[in-house]
């Protein structure tokens, strides 16, 4: 059953097309009250194709201009990763609800205005870290919070993906360019951090592919990451972009308990004899249009009853402060303390 039908009463204006194209499906949702009205981009030919595929009516390429717009609630940020900030003080300063995709801004700085701005305004930010909306990992957090995996001892997490081919379609990622720690190291970052708190303390390695000519030759692309939280447990990240796409998950997560062991879709638990392996099943899905939905649906239920959403500003900023400090420990080589965001 689809549920009741309710209105679109809460509209919703969209900066940069293209990972912010999956939002426009939720037009189409009978039972969602959220309804794109409103799109900003650069590229005026995608903007309109998709303005009038999707019957909507205000079109722009100035953001401000979108941010102001009054049948507008809610302004969902997918512009480049170092326009962020300026888009959510547009955002925050016309009073608008905010859904930023990640990383939430590229330095702790920007993390901690960003906290202020929207705390001191009382709208509500989604940092859409998608890797939380896949079906494989609520699964394995539901199972987490209800204990059947025990105490965590330790864990891992990889975001392991070749980005020749997504340059190829997003030129910003090699003009800019982009800051692979906080654009890419996120998505295993905040996973963690989703399963075991507050990072205290990372020690960094990074290094520099030179598989892309158009990235620039000292920017490093290539990360691997020691974390301790302050619960105690350990961890590490693998985080590579400059590679030949390898023949594993691109994103992969590990929790270790002292009753269970979880890996990506498969866990094993210690109270079945013979420890089994047991593996869950999931429909494929492609890209991460199911994602942006099941967060868009989260944050419209958040603005309905009032409730904070799950990865709000602070969590993001959380994330940017972490990733803030492995580039601390990259520069002096030594461990590095994650700071405090508020």
């Amino acid at each position: 059953m689809l549920g009741r039908r309710i209105g679109k009463e809460i509209g919703v204006g969209v900066i940069g097309l293209g990972m912010g194209a999956n939002m426009l499906a939720i037009n189409q949702d009978p039972t969602s009250s959220l309804q794109v009205r409103a799109l900003c981009d650069s590229d005026t030919e995608r903007m309109e194709r998709l303005g009038q595929e999707h019957g909507i009516p205000h079109l722009t390429t100035d953001y401000q201009e979108l941010a102001l717009q009054p049948d507008v609630d809610v302004v969902g940020i997918y512009s480049p990763d170092h326009l962020h900030m300026a888009h959510i003080e547009a955002a925050v300063a016309a009073g608008k609800h905010i859904i930023c995709t990640k990383p939430m801004v590229v330095s702790l700085e920007e993390a901690r205005r960003v906290v202020q701005l929207v705390q001191r305004a009382g709208v509500k930010f989604l940092t859409g870290q998608t890797s939380r909306f896949r079906p494989n990992f609520m699964a394995a957090k539901k199972l987490f919070d209800d204990g059947d995996l025990g105490r965590p001892l330790c864990a891992e997490a990889h975001y392991v993906h070749d980005m020749r081919p997504v340059m190829d379609r997003t030129a910003w990622r090699h003009e800019h360019p982009q800051d692979w720690l906080y654009g890419g190291a996120c998505h295993p970052i905040d996973l963690l951090r989703w399963f075991l708190g507050d990072v205290e303390e990372v020690f960094t390695y990074a290094s520099c592919s030179h598989m892309d000519d158009r990235y620039p030759a000292d920017k490093h692309d290539n990360f691997l990451i020691n974390l301790r939280f302050r619960s105690g447990v350990i961890a590490r990240i693998m985080a590579v972009y400059g590679l030949v796409e390898a023949p594993v998950p691109q994103l992969g997560l590990s929790i270790f308990g002292d009753k269970g062991s979880f890996v990506n879709d498969q866990f094993v638990f210690d109270k079945l004899e013979g420890q089994p392996e047991m593996r869950l099943e999931f429909r494929r899905e492609a890209g991460h249009g199911q994602e942006v939905i099941r967060y868009m649906r989260h944050f419209e239920t958040c603005l309905r009853e009032d409730k904070r959403p799950l990865i709000d500003e602070v969590a993001g900023a959380k994330v940017v402060a972490t990733a803030s400090a492995c580039w601390e420990s990259i520069r002096t080589g030594l461990p590095a303390k994650v700071a405090e965001v508020t």
